[in-house]
């Protein structure tokens, strides 16, 4: 049973080795495109583009809690609206 256990051992490091290297390489390669594009388009003056990319998660960040606040604020405007005129 122990030579079964090793030979699955010896293909599961195998597989998982493989997997990685081709993981590493995807997100390598992602992250080249995303820092080109950020540095071409998205970089402000004397930014770099670590700064750029952290300014915009900053940017995001704000916009999801300003979004998030307006659409409560619609809710509770919409409820005042259908308890005042639909009865």
């Amino acid at each position: 049973m122990s030579k079964i256990v090793d030979v699955n051992k010896k293909i599961e490091d195998a597989v998982v080795s493989g997997y990685k290297k081709v993981e590493d390489t995807v997100v390598g390669g992602y992250k080249k495109i995303e820092d080109k594009f950020v540095d071409t388009f998205l970089k402000k003056d004397g930014e770099t583009t670590e700064e750029a990319k952290e300014r915009l998660n900053k940017e995001q960040q704000e916009l999801a809690e300003k979004n998030k606040s307006t659409a409560e604020d619609s809710l509770k405007l919409s409820k005042e609206i259908n308890d005042k005129y639909v009865k």
